[in-house]
């Protein structure tokens, strides 16, 4: 079974930056799906945490039903929530604790679990929609989660740079306790900064965290003004890269480790930067020994505090995605890299 696997696309976030509201883009996405078996949406997929999450949902209306149609039911649809659309399976996991239940690592929610997860399957019909959480299997070894557990990891000890600690070996977490880790993703994101960069570069990317929409999206507009885009952008998508490298990755991969997860490859998202691209260097994304290699699927939001003067090829230019082949060999890609920045932009 092919496989195209989206994350990140925070439909009705309150910038509108979210670019699947532009004609060309959905228009793209659309004939991606038709050419494979099944589409994964992993999280991020409408803007929750914003504090509008009704209103979020019906500006998200349009662009849910037009991949409903697209997948039809011919086609496979999972949808895995994140961190930023918990709120869809956020009773379900309650329930869970209260009934003494433990969760399991791929369980299938039932879409009437939750208002807002009715609605959501509502909206994508005539897909049938198949929800599980916190993570689903694609293929024989290949994993998908959303990534938010990795907020948990960020606030522990990196490696030192250039190390490859092994994998874990047994586990020693539940997934209890990531549920009960940071909810805020970008408190953890700015801790892992402040501990690692000098205190002038810190307190920089502080100022542009909300804007930056590395793993958090509520932003500020006021922000837009306070630090101007083209003198930003290349300063903070340099530094987080860097950071993503240096501890994003092994945060993740940590975090399946501790979870006793046997995968050779591990699809997320959540920290918007798609890789492995070609420039990159395919030993970073394999940083346990004896561990998985990962791949993010990026993002479908256009972020000018880190874009502003960038072109296609960026790390963080929105259309990331992952497709895996019939033979469950996984591979990213950029969808979005023929569209100009007046395309992406309200």
């Amino acid at each position: 079974m092919s496989t195209l696997v989206i994350s990140d696309l925070h439909l009705g976030s309150r910038l509108q930056r979210d670019v699947l509201r532009r004609p060309a883009v959905l228009e793209i996405l659309l004939a991606q799906i038709e050419r494979v078996d099944r589409l994964v949406l992993l999280g991020d997929v409408v803007e929750m945490l914003e504090g509008r999450p009704r209103q979020a949902m019906e500006e998200a209306q349009p662009v849910l039903e037009a991949i409903g149609n697209a997948v039809g039911r011919d086609r496979e649809l999972l949808v895995v929530p994140g961190n930023h659309d918990h709120r869809l399976v956020r009773r379900w996991v309650r329930d869970q604790a209260r009934h003494g239940r433990p969760l399991e690592l791929t369980a299938e929610i039932p879409g009437s679990s939750s208002p807002a997860l009715s609605a959501l399957v509502r909206a994508l019909r005539p897909a049938r929609p198949q929800v599980h959480y916190p993570a689903v299997w694609l293929a024989d070894g290949v994993l998908a989660h959303h990534g938010h557990y990795v907020d948990r990891e960020l606030m522990a000890p990196r490696p030192e740079p250039g190390s490859r600690p092994p994998y874990p070996q047994e586990a020693d977490q539940r997934l209890e306790d990531y549920e009960r880790g940071p909810g805020a993703s970008f408190a953890a994101v700015q801790l892992a900064l402040g501990s690692t960069l000098p205190r002038g570069v810190s307190a920089a990317i502080d100022r542009a965290a909300a804007a930056a929409r590395t793993a958090g999206m509520a932003a500020a507009p006021a922000l837009d003004a306070a630090l101007p885009a083209p003198i930003l952008a290349p300063f903070s998508a340099g530094l987080l890269g860097q950071q993503f490298r240096r501890a994003g990755l092994p945060a993740m991969a940590t975090a399946a480790g501790r979870l006793g997860v046997d995968a050779r490859t591990i699809v997320f998202g959540h920290l918007h930067r798609a890789g492995p691209l070609p420039d990159d260097d395919r030993a970073e994304w394999t940083p346990l020994a004896g561990g998985p290699r990962l791949l993010n699927t990026g993002c479908w939001v256009y972020e000018p505090m880190l874009l502003a003067g960038a072109k296609p090829g960026h790390p963080y230019w929105p259309g990331g995605a992952v497709r895996i082949d019939a033979r469950g060999r996984a591979r990213t890609v950029t969808l979005l890299d023929d569209l100009e920045p007046a395309q992406l932009l309200p």
